[in-house]
């Protein structure tokens, strides 16, 4: 049993034991009990009844905090006050004047989740990089969905302005509206898969981010990188419905892949395909002017490979992607 004590207790554990005995076992009333240790019948007659139901395990400290915390910030505000920090890295004062809160209950968030100081998830500051990969390809892969607003014909908003953009959206055929009589162009979910070790990186695009179209997209990848010698182990996602599904945790089991999910409010975990989205926004879908959706999407496969064999990556060495597979067999395929 811990005899440590908080700094204001009139007992240690020990002699709350020895308390509670002699009104207990050998019959002291609480009074007389107390009196013999010097605190108020009060104290000895709790420590008596915590005897009687705990043992000699009850007298160790409880926590003071509250078994339960109503005014705690609720989860959909703590993950808008992590994508603010995370995306666009503001501080605890930007964030809560759009939110409408007091900073400090930002600050206190922030805290909670980690990132209340930039040097936790930004590598410009001069911190020593804390990175951690896998020994070998295969043995976790990343996966996630990166949203973007489909390109309209004629081009979207970046490249033509906001008043021809939204020309181009209204002209946009066979699009449904929405209630303001807008034309709805739609989204585009990017189903992009990481393996932790290389970098390597495979996406398909897709009209939804359903559970079937997720486990479709694994086993695509699986059986990709099962042709360039890589045998899968686990797969890491993010706490999405479409990751939470039986039919994911089926496939998982069906194809001998453990799945992992990330801590909620923590993207630091899932941090390398994180960073892979930017430099795919970066370097493919806003790098140049799109006329259509179609023409954004045929260039998809072209960057991807360029990704994967020529560009040379940071993290690694400033060697491809690709070249991190050059022991298994098939990698060039």
């Amino acid at each position: 049993m811990s005899h440590a004590t908080h700094a204001n207790a009139a007992l240690t554990p020990r002699a709350r034991l020895r308390l509670a005995r002699l009104i207990v076992e050998h019959g002291w009333p609480p009074a007389r009990a107390a009196e013999r240790y010097d605190v108020s019948w009060k104290t000895a007659r709790k420590w008596a009844e915590r005897y009687r139901a705990e043992g000699p395990a009850g007298m160790s400290d409880r926590s003071s905090a509250p078994h339960r915390q109503p005014n705690r910030t609720p989860a959909p505000v703590v993950r808008k006050i992590v994508h603010l920090r995370w995306k666009q890295r503001l501080g605890p004062v930007e964030i809560g004047d759009r939110l409408a809160m007091p900073s400090s209950t930002v600050h206190a968030v922030l805290v909670r989740c980690r990132i209340n100081r930039l040097t936790h998830i930004d590598r410009a500051t001069g911190e020593p990089i804390r990175r951690y990969e896998h020994e070998r390809p295969g043995d976790l892969l990343h996966v996630d969905v990166k949203k973007l607003g489909k390109v309209p014909d004629g081009g979207g908003w970046r490249y033509v302005g906001r008043q021809q953009g939204e020309k181009n959206r209204a002209a946009t055929p066979g699009k449904p509206r929405n209630k303001y009589r807008g034309p709805l162009i739609g989204t585009c979910y990017l189903h992009t898969v990481i393996d932790d070790h290389s970098r390597v990186a495979y996406v398909e695009a897709h009209d939804d981010e359903t559970k079937e179209t997720a486990t479709q997209v694994l086993r695509n990848a699986v059986a990709w990188f099962a042709e360039r010698g890589v045998i899968v182990q686990r797969v890491l996602s993010d706490n999405g419905s479409c990751y939470k599904s039986h039919l994911w945790r089926d496939t998982c089991a069906e194809l001998g892949i453990t799945p992992k999910k990330t801590r909620p409010y923590r993207p630091q975990t899932n941090g390398k395909i994180e960073r892979f989205h930017r430099t795919l926004a970066e370097g493919w879908a806003f790098k140049k002017f799109y006329n259509s959706e179609s023409a954004r999407l045929a260039a998809l496969p072209g960057w991807v490979h360029e990704y994967n064999h020529h560009r040379p990556h940071s993290a690694i060495g400033k060697r491809s992607p690709i070249s991190r597979l050059d022991n298994l067999a098939g990698h060039h395929n």
